[in-house]
């Protein structure tokens, strides 16, 4: 029988959901088999919730792409914007932000998107917009993890954790100065987020998925670095979202 990774990270929550189906849920599962139909909306609902809960902690094994010139995506969900920006202060000059929607149904584990060693970590408070919302990025409770990589062409690389509607905790197991690792477990956002990943320059990478794919933390490949005399970079996009997606 193959076992579920859970993340360390959800332990408080996946056992405080157990507490609820074994303490409530079992008496109306009891009642409902003894006849009284009103408990039946009661256990199904609670095992359901439960069931849910322990699949929004999973942690499954993820095949890294065996690429240097790759960086995999730091989260599952579905990409919902790549937009060049003239300049970002955390990569010192243009660059190229890749925003991932992870809704309540996603992995939430985030990921390293390359190798290299934690520079920096930020965390600021915000507000709690829906995930997609077009300001969500800049006025959203956020992480900011810095990556300083060994190419000098490419020296930074940029991960925002951002909150959502629903999620109200950012974990980040990381510290300054630690060496990481393309595809390792990096932290992640509690009940529903948002997780970009800025590049350096327009033209250094060429991307490898496209506005609307969904994306897998580790797995896939979001972007891949060019050769200076053959890189096009993504298409120009100042706010590409998909608009129809789940709501976190």
């Amino acid at each position: 029988m193959t076992r579920v990774p859970l993340t360390v990270w959800g332990w408080r929550e996946m056992t405080l959901a157990t507490l609820v189906a074994v303490v409530a849920g079992v008496p109306a599962w009891v009642g409902a088999v003894r006849g009284h139909a009103w408990c039946w909306p009661i256990a199904v609902g609670l095992t359901l919730i439960w069931a849910w809960v322990i699949s929004f902690f999973r942690d499954p094994q993820r095949a890294v792409p065996a690429d240097p010139d790759a960086l995999v995506a730091p989260a599952d969900g579905r990409l919902t914007e790549v937009t060049r920006l003239a300049d970002d202060p955390l990569v010192g000059g243009a660059a190229t932000r890749f925003g991932i929607f992870l809704s309540i149904f996603n992995v939430h584990v985030n990921r390293s998107p390359c190798d290299g060693v934690v520079e920096s970590i930020r965390y600021e408070p915000g507000s709690f917009l829906d995930a997609r919302h077009p300001e969500s990025g800049a006025r959203n409770e956020a992480n900011t993890i810095v990556i300083a990589t060994q190419d000098p062409a490419v020296p930074r690389i940029v991960v925002r954790q951002i909150a959502g509607r629903i999620a109200r905790r950012i974990i980040c197991d990381l510290k300054v100065g630690e060496p990481v690792t393309c595809g390792q477990r990096i932290g992640m956002i509690k009940f529903g987020s948002r997780t970009e990943l800025i590049v350096p320059g327009h033209a250094t990478f060429r991307a490898e998925a496209a506005v609307g794919d969904r994306v897998r933390g580790a797995a896939t490949i979001m972007a891949r670095r060019c050769p200076p005399d053959l890189g096009t970079g993504p298409q120009p996009a100042e706010q590409v979202t998909s608009g129809t997606e789940e709501r976190a």
